[in-house]
């Protein structure tokens, strides 16, 4: 037994004697070394709180929908924008079905209540639902095809202030 136990100890592992050197140490050309991340200036952020009340909603950029600011663009120095969208019916086609884009870096958006149909670039007519989320990418053309009558949308913009294109 005891020689037994003498032989193990000289003997190298299987695994260690197959093992395989790096690249590097094979004579293969090293990988290229990755670019820096570029880190994102953050500005100074402030905590904010905004609680749901029906008094909340303001007329903003388009008469069919209502807007209920969130508080984050100025709890970020205009970074980000929040707002909780509530669309106003009936539909009409002629007022609200205008092709346009956004010139913004990010934008994302989530249906809270209903339902709303929209045409993207690229991608045709799409319906979303209650629980539904999506990115529109910088510049993406759309058209609002149709909204439900109590649809409401969560949407997240950055920058805070943007424009809006009108394609019509």
């Amino acid at each position: 037994m005891a020689k037994q136990a003498r032989k193990a100890k000289k003997t190298k592992p299987a695994s260690r004697a197959r093992r395989k050197l790096p690249a590097q140490r094979r004579g293969a050309p090293a990988k290229p070394a990755a670019k820096p991340h570029k880190k994102r200036q953050i500005s100074k952020q402030t905590f904010v709180a905004s609680h749901h009340s029906p008094g909340a909603f303001e007329v903003g950029l388009r008469r069919y929908a209502h807007y209920r600011d969130l508080g984050i663009a100025s709890a970020t120095n205009g970074m980000v924008r929040a707002h909780v969208i509530k669309f106003v019916p009936p539909f009409v086609a002629a007022e609200v079905s205008k092709r346009h884009y956004h010139d913004v870096e990010f934008q994302m958006v989530y249906v809270l209540k209903g339902w709303m149909t929209s045409e993207f670039e690229g991608q045709g007519a799409i319906t979303m639902r209650e629980g539904s989320c999506w990115i529109q990418p910088p510049k993406i053309k759309h058209t609002v095809l149709d909204y439900s009558d109590d649809c409401e949308v969560l949407e997240i913009i950055l920058p805070a202030d943007f424009d809006t294109v009108e394609l019509e």
